[in-house]
This record gives structure tokens, sequence and C-alpha cells, in this order.
């Protein structure tokens, strides 16, 4: 707490145009939904607790909004909503949520105008998903099986490991049948998403043979199923991550986004395929230089889809048969995240800006309109340039990036600099709104700071040959291209070579701890958070071993035994020489702890006077989900970099 308190009196008594209280403060729309005429639009709202009083995570509130006017009104405030979905022929809201008294989830139903949410449906279990039937009054719907847990009558029960873990099952419900019993549809293993057909007679399902994340990840089979039935009839021959199965209007095909094969480390390619014979899906436009981050058909030959590209996002059309590919809105506008489209033409999105987090947009025509502020007050603050950058790697191979400039920044000063690595690998930064708990963004650069968000190769939105670039090369060219963009950073002459810091979670951290041991002549500071610094204790305590195998290394572990630990920040560690500060959640199954404790432990000893700290958050996983736990990350962050990288 000490070193807490050190660390705000700075920040407090240094004027800043975005405070840490404003950044844990900020609101932000995280879904969209249209009814068919686009009388109404209903979306979602995260509202973060006061993390001066309440150590919560954010909630997420319900809205609707008049596309017209532009006004809002809430509509459940009281506890917080998910799967908010336009009910078929009725046009009312329905969503899932625990509220006062629920024992778990269950589905709700509003009208658009407001009042008091009516029950539909309960189940034993929390209700994960939901999809409505074109009649309005079926849905198909994702449950938790009940325990299988033997009870105890001793008054300590251990915990055994992935025992007992529940399956994730699908059930057909009409939700106008007072009293109707759920319909099991009874398919071995856990299933993940559900889709009606427009004509009822099938239901599209997706189904890992456990519910570990990694058969989650890896392992999906998309059945076919009779609603008459409640039998499989197809198998469609899909391999690799899944995140979104669409029928066609005329339930003839489905429209996925998945990927390419097993081997693709994104769920982000456009797949078409028959629902009939077995038959395998068809990526469409495979040399297509970005990804598909959200897919939908409007219709019985167009499917609308968000692409990411370079750092940006467009809207497009795209025929199923892949032959024809249409820019609604090109890039350089705002980053869209999903959208919801009606049956005249007019489409919402959830979008953000360098200039604010997610809002509602509305397109009518060619016309492109923000319709909601959820932080009036940002429009208040100045903000610093934005921009994507773009350099040559040692190996000629081109990389880009987003760098923040630093505000008011002077011809001829070189500044510090902030490099945050995104995770992943498989993932990108867009030129968007780029601050959070743990991205320095507006608020380093309104204290003289630049900040380089680098998408090294193996990143996404670059297209499939360039997400693979990367793979059975841990910490080679990948990491290589990151400090290759800070070169170009203090060749342009905007950076201080000697004040140069880095940060990022998971494979960010494992970046970052690369960076401060392996690359520790070039760093001054480091931010690391739930990293990785021993990729063979990683590999046999992580829960997605498979998929590091598959999408990451290439190679089984104990193939290579002796590359995986010099491929590793621990081997390292003589070199380092870069104060560090790590952080991880107590609870983080993806990464675990004890990957921080190791490069602490190894520091501590074999570096006795090298500045490095080690905060655990207790009660969090892979990332900080509580509103206090994200303050102080953010405190501390920017605490120690002050401290290393300010004269």
């Amino acid at each position: 707490m000490r070193f807490l308190l050190f660390l705000l009196f700075p920040l407090m008594l240094q004027a800043q145009a975005l405070s840490p209280e404003q950044i844990a403060s900020l609101r932000s729309v995280t879904s969209v939904a249209l009814p068919p005429d686009a009388s109404f639009l209903a979306y979602t709202l995260s509202v973060p607790a006061n993390p001066l009083t309440h150590n919560l995570p954010a909630a997420t509130h319900l809205y609707v909004a008049n596309p017209a006017s532009g006004a809002s009104q809430a509509l459940v405030t009281d506890a917080s909503v998910a799967g908010v979905s336009i009910r078929p022929r009725t046009q009312t809201i329905t969503f899932l949520s625990r509220r006062p008294g629920d024992s778990g989830s269950r589905l709700y139903e509003i009208p658009s105008t407001g009042g008091t949410p009516k029950l539909l449906h309960a189940h034993p279990t929390s209700i994960q998903s939901y999809s409505w039937a074109s009649d309005g009054s079926h849905i198909v719907y994702v449950a938790n099986e009940p325990s299988t847990r033997p009870k105890s009558d001793l008054p300590y029960e251990p915990e055994l490991f992935e025992q007992f873990v529940p399956h994730r099952k699908a059930y057909l419900q009409n939700v106008d049948k007072a009293g109707h019993t759920p319909h099991l549809i009874d398919i071995p293993g856990s299933v993940t998403l559900a889709a009606w057909s427009p004509d009822l007679l099938s239901v599209a399902l997706s189904v890992a043979p456990t519910p570990a994340v990694d058969d989650q990840y890896m392992a999906q089979t998309i059945y076919i199923v009779s609603h008459s039935t409640k039998t499989i009839t197809d198998t469609l021959l899909h391999r690799g991550k899944l995140s979104s199965i669409q029928f066609s209007p005329d339930s003839k095909s489905l429209a996925i986004r998945g990927a390419h094969n097993i081997n693709d480390p994104i769920d982000a390619r456009l797949r078409v395929v028959p629902v009939r014979n077995q038959s395998a899906p068809r990526t469409l436009m495979p040399e297509f230089l970005g990804d598909f981050e959200a897919i939908s058909w409007t219709g019985a030959t167009t499917i609308h889809a968000i692409t990411s590209e370079n750092g940006e996002t467009s809207f497009v059309t795209v025929r199923p048969d892949g032959t024809t590919f249409t820019r609604v809105l090109p890039t350089g506008g705002p980053i869209f995240a999903s959208f919801s489209a009606s049956t005249n033409g007019a489409v919402a999105f959830v979008a953000n800006t360098a200039a604010h987090p997610n809002e509602v947009y509305l397109l009518r025509g060619t016309t492109l309109r923000r319709l909601t502020d959820s932080n009036p007050w940002l429009k208040d603050l100045p903000m610093a340039k934005q921009e994507v950058v773009t350099y040559a790697a040692r190996d000629g191979r081109s990389i880009s990036g987003i760098l923040v400039r630093p505000m008011n920044e002077q011809a001829g000063t070189r500044y510090p600099l902030i490099t945050v690595v995104h995770g992943g690998p498989e993932a990108h930064v867009s030129n968007g709104w780029v601050t959070g708990y743990n991205n320095p963004g507006q608020y380093a650069a309104a204290r003289g700071y630049a900040v380089f968000y680098p998408n090294y190769r193996g990143s996404t939105g670059r297209g499939i040959e360039f997400a693979y670039s990367s793979q059975g090369d841990l910490a080679g060219k990948e990491f290589d291209d990151v400090v290759d963009g800070v070169d170009h950073l203090i060749r342009i002459g905007l950076v201080d070579s000697a004040r140069v810091g880095v940060t990022g979670g998971s494979y960010g951290g494992y970046a970052t701890a690369w960076m401060s041991t392996y690359y520790s002549n070039r760093f001054a500071a480091g931010v690391m958070s739930v990293g990785i610094s021993n990729n063979i204790s990683k590999w046999g305590t992580s829960d997605i071993p498979e998929e590091l195998f598959l999408v990451h290394s290439r190679k089984r572990i104990w193939d290579y035994w002796e590359d995986n630990l010099k491929r590793s920040p621990i081997y390292f560690v003589d070199r380092s020489r870069t104060p560090l500060l790590i952080m991880h959640g107590k609870d983080d199954t993806r990464v675990h702890p004890g990957q921080s404790l190791e490069l602490f432990r190894h520091l501590k000893v074999r570096k006795p006077n090298l500045p490095v700290e080690l905060v655990l958050y207790q009660g969090e996983g892979h990332g900080n989900r509580n509103a206090t736990a994200r303050y102080d990350y953010h405190l501390r962050m920017m605490g120690w970099f002050d401290t290393h990288l300010k004269p």
C-alpha cells in the first residue's frame, strides 16, 4: 500500500487531460439489435463500478434508442443483461439476466417502450445462450447439465481437478406453451453454438467432445439436427476454431465465421457450406488480406460483414459463392466491432474511434451517423494525435502498428516511449480507442509519452499467411518486429532510445518478459501482466495445450525441450537489467501465476539489486475484471513508467 500511495501523489499533482478516475469510469456500448423495420434500436452499455468503493465487475445495462432523434431510454439497470435479441413477430426485446431472487441466468422479455421485464423461461441451471425460431415461439438454448459430483458428508471436500465439469446441452422450448417441458437434444459432448433454420425444420449445433476450453477452441463439430426427431441429420466437416454459424434465408446453407483449417490461429474466415451430404465448408476469398470480424445473411444472395484490414475496418457485402466483394463503407472511418441489420436497409453498429470508446452508429442509405454519447465529458478533453505507422522489419517484411504521439509534441524533441504488445499473438490493435486500465494510450500521451502498439507478424487483420507467419518460431521474428518498430521511431527522431518501456498481457506479457531479459539492453522499464516466462512449465499448466501445439508451436513440446527452454525469458535472466513490475491474477487458468513467480524468483536471486516487484490479484484470472483491481493496476503501471522513464 505504501508503494501505491507513493505512486498516487505524483499522478494527482500533475493535471491530466484524462485521469485514472475517468478511465475507470468509462462507459462502452457492448451490443446492438435492430428490429426488421428499424423502428427502435436496443443496445447494451457497460457501466463500471466505482473503484474507490466497490471492487466489482462492470454491470451491463439495457437501453433503447430512437433511430430518428437519437434519444435513449434506460430499460433495465437493476441487473446485468446479456444475449439481447429482438423477438420475431412481437418485436419485443429479449435478454438473459440473473435478476434479484433468481438462482441463475433466465430469459426475460420487455417491450421497447419499457415496463417490468417478464420471465419467459427458466432452466434449473443458468441459460448461457439462446436463439429464436422465426415463429417467435420456439427457442433453442444452451445450459449446463446439473452437477454429477457425488455428495459428501465430510466437513471438507478437496477439488477434483477437471473432474465432474458439467457438459453444456441444447434444449428446444416453446415459450408460449405454459408448463411445456423443454426437449433435450441428446448429443454426446458440450454444445457451444446453436442456430435455427428459417424454415423451422432444423437446428445447427456446434459441439465439442468435452467441456474443456481446449476442445471448445480446437475440436468443435457442426451438426444439423431435425426439429421434429431431435436427431442428427447431417455432419459438416469443419475443423478448427469457430465463432458463428448462421443459416441462409432458404435454409440450405450455413455461413460460418471460423478457421481456414485446424492450424489457423483465428476464427475470422468467411466460409459457406451446404447443410446436406456431410459437406466440407469452403473458405471464401482465402487470398483476402484481412479478417471477417462479424457476418450476417441479409438476403438470399448477400452476406454482410465487418472486415478488419491493417488496423482499419470496413463494412462489405459478399456473395455466398465468393464472386462479388463490395465495400458499403470503406476503411478509414470508425472501427466497427459488431452490427445488426434491418430488412429496410438500416444497419446499426457498435463502433469506436481514436476519440471515444464503443458507441452506437446508424447507417441509413449512404449516411453513417453516431447515435449515442455515453461519455459526454470526453469531448471537452484534448486528445493526442493517433495514426497508423508502417515500417520494414530487419528481413524486409512490412509491419504496421498504431502510434499515439505525445500531446503538444515539439519538433526536435525526443520523448520516452511505452511499447504495448498485444496478446494472442492472434490479435491486433486497430486505429480506434486504445486507452484502458492496462493500455496507456491517451493517458500516457498527455503525460509526455509516445505510445506504440506494434501489430507484429502473427497478428490478425492481414490475412491467412500473415497470421501463420510466426508459427513454430516463438519469441523469434515476431518479437524482433517489435524491436524493429522501436528502432523506426528512434530513427525518425521521435523517441529517446534510453527511455523505452514495454508492457503487455498474456502473449504480450511474454513479449514484455522477453524484452526485459533477452533484449534488456534496449528497454529501460517493463510492466508484465499474466505473462509467460517458461515455455516448458507453461505447457504443463495451461488449459489450452492442444491449441498451443496446433496454432503456435506446431511441434509437440517433448520433441524439442531444449529449444522451448531457450525461447523462455528465464533462460536469459543473466542479461536482465530492466526494472520489471510483474502483475498476475491468482486464479488464472490460461497462464498460471507460477509463470510470474518463476521469473520473479530468478530475478531476485540472480539480480538482487534490480528493481523487481510481483503483484498478485486475488479473485482475478487472465486479466483483471473488477473495478478496484483495474484501478490499482493502472496506478502501478503508470507509476512504474514514470519512475523509470522520466528524468
